[in-house]
């Protein structure tokens, strides 16, 4: 008897962290989806079991997912990542940072633009191998 009761308390313990890992993977199993209905499906039973277990943590990712749903809905139409987006506007940043001081914005945007048009060398070769 001891054992179990011990075996009790310890599941108790660690429910937060079952239900982690399930909700984790629920949303790996929604991302995967390319049907928008079945991955509405997958949305609602995961808001459902982060709102069934009244902790707070739990309650504020059911909420960014609500406030989220359609957005995290268009990855099941689209599938496209936002990582090209990103690149441009971490390349935007930086040439406003290193742009201070432009006297107006007709030469930011071209600065932009020209920026865009550069191909960018991965590796490039600095010193010229003699054979």
């Amino acid at each position: 008897m001891v054992a179990s009761l011990s075996y009790d308390e310890l599941i108790q313990q660690n429910k937060l962290l079952f239900t982690v890992d399930l909700v984790k993977e629920m949303l790996h199993q929604a991302f995967q989806r390319t049907s928008e209905t079945e991955m509405a499906n997958d949305l609602d039973q995961i808001i459902d079991t982060c709102v069934a277990t009244e902790n707070p943590h739990f309650l504020w990712f059911a909420r960014l997912i609500e406030n989220h749903y359609e957005g995290i809905m268009a990855h099941a139409s689209l599938t496209i990542a936002s990582g090209k987006i990103e690149g441009i506007n971490n390349k935007v940043k930086v040439i406003r940072n290193q742009a201070y001081g432009i006297p107006d914005d007709e030469y930011f945007f071209l600065k932009i633009m020209d920026a865009s048009r550069k191909s960018y060398v991965r590796n490039p070769k600095t010193h010229k191998i003699l054979h």
